[in-house]
């Protein structure tokens, strides 16, 4: 189990980057709330049938939950609702190569978030190879986008840059709170444990956000609706993607796991230049060659 954890993440990552592509697609479809909603409401139900799974067919225990697991389960929720809009908002940035780029800056912030609530620490060698694959991370970002590293730096304070920053510092909390409930309920069962907080997760989410859309724009809930064909498929790859991140966050530090899903930008990469024939960048390469190096003083010190 102490490994299992690393297979999860990526597997969750490469879900996660196909679970964006529909969602980005979703956008100027659905607007912000709308494609936001898909990824709650239509994970919910493939959430919900692998708890059922877990607890009917395989003979799991279903945890009860607890004061501490409700409140961690409804902060990370909102949390994460945050960080999805915030992110989306970015899609239409004049300058979403920036706000992306301080978006991955996650896991920097899920360590500092673990360490205030759940009082958990990581090591210095993999405090290091955080910053050195969030240097790669940044690098491809420059690459890919019409900004320069340079143009990166000095945007620190610009609107794109803050959304992006916002977004990360949201996610992260979410991933903390996630792990803090999963905790919560005890028990040796961590396949259960992870199953139950994602699902009670999805409920509130898709709770809250069908009130947020019913008192602000009625129209985006029934255009959601609509877009069922694509939809599903977003939300299915984000609840797998979900049970990946749960589970290996039920595992291990939630700031080692959002670190390690930086190898999504790697997929995205591989899967430009595989399928789509696209000519990689020799800046590209210098950021893998950082986002593996820091992941594999991450893994292996």
């Amino acid at each position: 189990m102490t490994f299992l954890w690393i297979p999860l993440a990526i597997a969750a990552a490469f879900l996660q980057n196909v679970r964006s592509a529909l969602q980005k697609y979703l956008k100027d479809e659905l607007g912000v709330a709308g494609a936001t909603f898909v990824r709650f409401g239509y994970g919910l139900p493939f959430a919900l049938l692998y708890l059922l799974a877990l607890v009917h067919v395989f003979e799991l225990s279903m945890p009860e939950p607890n004061a501490r697991f409700i409140l961690f389960a409804i902060i990370g929720s909102l949390a994460q609702i945050a960080g999805t809009g915030l992110l989306i908002t970015l899609f239409g940035a004049r300058n979403f190569a920036v706000g992306t780029t301080y978006s991955k800056t996650e896991a920097i912030q899920a360590a500092v978030f673990a360490t205030i609530f759940l009082g958990e620490t990581i090591s210095v060698a993999a405090t290091i190879g955080i910053f050195i694959s969030l240097g790669g991370v940044i690098t491809i970002s420059a690459a890919r986008g019409p900004s320069d590293l340079r143009s990166i730096a000095r945007s620190w304070m610009a609107k794109p840059a803050l959304i992006g920053l916002a977004s990360g510092g949201s996610f992260g909390v979410a991933a903390v709170c996630f792990r803090g409930a999963s905790l919560s309920l005890g028990g040796e069962g961590f396949l259960s444990q992870a199953a139950y907080t994602l699902t009670a997760a999805l409920t509130i989410q898709t709770v809250v956000m069908v009130a947020i859309m019913i008192l602000r724009n009625p129209t985006e809930l029934k255009k959601a609706a609509y877009a069922w064909k694509t939809a599903i498929w977003v939300g299915a790859s984000g609840a797998a993607a979900s049970v990946g991140w749960f589970t290996a966050m039920t595992i291990q530090n939630a700031a080692l796991v959002r670190a390690l899903g930086q190898v999504e930008l790697i997929f995205t990469i591989a899967a430009s230049v595989l399928i789509f024939r696209e000519k990689i960048h020799r800046l590209e390469l210098l950021g893998i060659f950082l986002v593996v190096a820091g992941l594999l003083i991450l893994l292996l010190l």
